[in-house]
């Protein structure tokens, strides 16, 4: 690993370190404790139901079946991993580098009673201990953003899918490459604030597919069903920044906290300016 991509990715790492207080008392503290956004659609009308419907939605898109091997890549605080072993009956492994969320992961597992059928450990999805073919789903819920170079995750996902393994990927997806000057500041005043470097276009997420030896590659903008939850989360942030400024005066909010916060207004923004959208990639190993 290079210096660069080895500093990136402590910067992920303390991300998640200093925001872990955020996403469980102001985003979700459920029993699938969910770091991601909410899918809107008729079977899911409230905060709460929408976080689960993404996992739904995800399952079904890839047809999770009981008993097969699922590699959840950037596993946050291990929701997924949760919500597919008690209702798909899938046996999932959760990554992350982040020693904290593993913790977190294994003390909410044994508080689940999941300790036998859901397995942690840290890792960084580019480049994993896996042998090949481990897998029949690699599952990647707006994580594979955190990647430098997203065409490395590509083809460590279709090394470790068995033939005929499916990947499903929910992410941000830029509108174009380049945006106007003003739009790139734009969009990197949230991404930077959520340790995320920069984000693909459609183009670029279909290219690295196919370059890593994909078929059947399809994106689908499903940003009409997680606008609700996009807004949000920026209604919140707005309205608590205030208190954000005031405690980070104190000393009591970190800078990575305050920045979270700002990030998490900057994303909607964006979002109104037209400059991403929200997407679910499917593809397959031949």
């Amino acid at each position: 690993m290079s210096k660069t991509a080895r500093n990136h990715l402590e910067d992920v790492i303390e991300y998640y370190d200093r925001t872990r207080f955020d996403y469980r008392v102001a985003w979700d503290d459920s029993e699938h404790p969910a770091v991601h956004f909410g899918f809107y659609d008729e079977q899911a009308s409230n905060h709460k139901d929408a976080l689960m419907n993404t996992n739904r939605v995800l399952a079904d898109r890839v047809n999770a079946q009981a008993g097969e091997r699922l590699l959840d890549a950037g596993c946050g605080r291990g929701g997924s991993c949760f919500w597919l072993a008690k209702n798909r009956q899938v046996r999932p492994t959760g990554i992350t580098p982040v020693a904290s969320q593993i913790k977190d992961c294994q003390e909410q597992a044994q508080k689940l009673g999941l300790q036998e059928q859901v397995n942690f450990v840290q890792a960084d999805y580019c480049q994993t201990d896996f042998a090949d073919a481990s897998f029949d789903i690699v599952w990647a819920c707006e994580s594979l953003c955190h990647a430098q170079q997203k065409g490395d995750f590509y083809r460590e996902a279709f090394r470790l899918l068995r033939p005929g393994g499916r990947l499903i990927i929910a992410e941000y997806i830029r509108q174009k490459r380049p945006l106007a000057a003003r739009e790139e500041q734009l969009l990197a005043a949230w991404l930077n604030r959520w340790a995320i470097q920069d984000i693909d276009s459609q183009d670029e997420h279909l290219s690295h597919a196919q370059q890593a030896g994909f078929a059947k590659v399809e994106m689908e903008n499903v940003t009409p069903f997680t606008r609700t939850s996009l807004r949000n989360l920026h209604r919140n942030a707005s309205n608590w920044l205030w208190l954000s400024h005031l405690l980070r005066w104190t000393g009591l909010r970190s800078k990575v906290q305050h920045a979270n916060m700002l990030g998490s207004i900057r994303q909607y923004e964006a979002l109104e300016h037209d400059l991403w959208f929200y997407a679910i990639l499917t593809a397959v190993k031949p």
